[in-house]
């Protein structure tokens, strides 16, 4: 920590990060002001002393374990198999760099065991079809972000009719999920938008700056949703079965939720959040072990995706 910062570090970043009493903070503070007397104080504007380490301090102690070399080869796979060929390459880079910086030895003793884990842990194949993503369009997309520069797309409106549109766009980031969606402030419509990337046709950085909104954050415009789709946000309750309370349990259905076990064995789960089309795909998948409580707009919305299922179903068997 105190070598990869260039502010240094404060004895309550040490409690955060490590989860330590300011006692115990101070004691490891002290422990590698010992072992490395090289260690800087930090004096700057602000009252809060820091500390860090000078740049290449630890340069022969930087050793991967066995473990985080396989969690990083999941990960790479893991991008891989989402399409996200771009971001595979540049973990893979830094994989290879982590292992470069390695002594020999350390890398030759862990190279049976690296081997051993990562054919041990393998990845699920998904099921469904995936998107294929341009990579030179997440290339732009990103290059314009940093250089806050505005983004000409061509979108594609309509898949049947070919009907598109040039948009300006303020590029805000990116959500990778079921699909991957560009989040950005439209010029056109003055307000925030969502573009698929697999329907935007043509990506142009601009060179036009425009000024970030500070009090936008990606975090906080995903959680408005339970998925993609933006909707004002709802307060949803949903009472899992007994049957399936261990099972709901485990899942995080959104980040705002709070879990209430109740005398009978069943679980309620609550939360605050919009798209109700996508919390009816997936309570779908839970069939009659759920039953939503709140809102009557979501039992609705769910009662209308059974019955076109059903019949879906039945002019298919006509």
């Amino acid at each position: 920590m105190m070598q990869a910062t260039r502010e240094g570090v404060s004895l309550a970043d040490i409690q955060n990060q490590l989860e330590v009493s300011r006692r115990t903070a101070e004691r490891m503070r002290d422990a590698v002001e010992r072992v490395f007397p090289q260690m800087e104080p930090i004096t700057g504007g602000e009252r809060i002393k820091r500390w860090r380490l000078p740049q290449g301090t630890l340069s022969r102690l930087m050793n991967g374990s066995k473990e985080q070399l396989a969690d990083l080869s999941t990960a790479i796979d893991l991008l891989k198999r989402e399409n996200m060929q771009g971001q595979a390459a540049q973990l893979e880079s830094l994989r290879l760099s982590l292992c470069g910086a390695m002594r020999p030895d350390a890398l030759r003793r862990m190279e049976p065991d690296l081997e051993m884990l990562t054919l041990a842990e393998g990845l699920a194949l998904k099921p469904g079809p995936r998107i294929v993503l341009r990579e030179e369009f997440i290339s732009t997309i990103r290059s314009a972000i940093l250089n806050t520069h505005t983004i000409r797309i061509k979108y594609q409106k309509n898949r049947k009719t070919n009907e598109s549109k040039l948009q300006t766009v303020h590029p805000y980031g990116l959500l990778y999920g079921r699909k991957t969606y560009l989040v950005g402030y439209s010029v056109e419509a003055k307000d925030w938008r969502l573009w698929l990337l697999a329907n935007i046709l043509k990506v142009t950085e601009t060179g036009d700056t425009y000024k970030r909104d500070a009090k936008f954050t990606l975090q906080s415009y995903a959680e408005r949703s339970f998925g993609i789709f933006q909707e004002d946000p709802v307060n949803v309750v949903l009472r899992f079965s007994p049957e399936a309370a261990n099972d709901a349990a485990s899942y995080v259905f959104h980040p705002t939720q709070t879990i209430e076990e109740q005398k009978d064995g069943s679980l309620i789960v609550r939360f605050k959040a919009g798209g109700l089309a996508e919390m009816s795909w997936h309570l779908f998948t839970w069939g009659s072990t759920v039953e939503i409580i709140k809102p009557s707009s979501l039992r609705d919305k769910m009662r209308q995706m059974c019955k076109e299922s059903l019949i879906s179903l039945e002019k298919h068997d006509g």
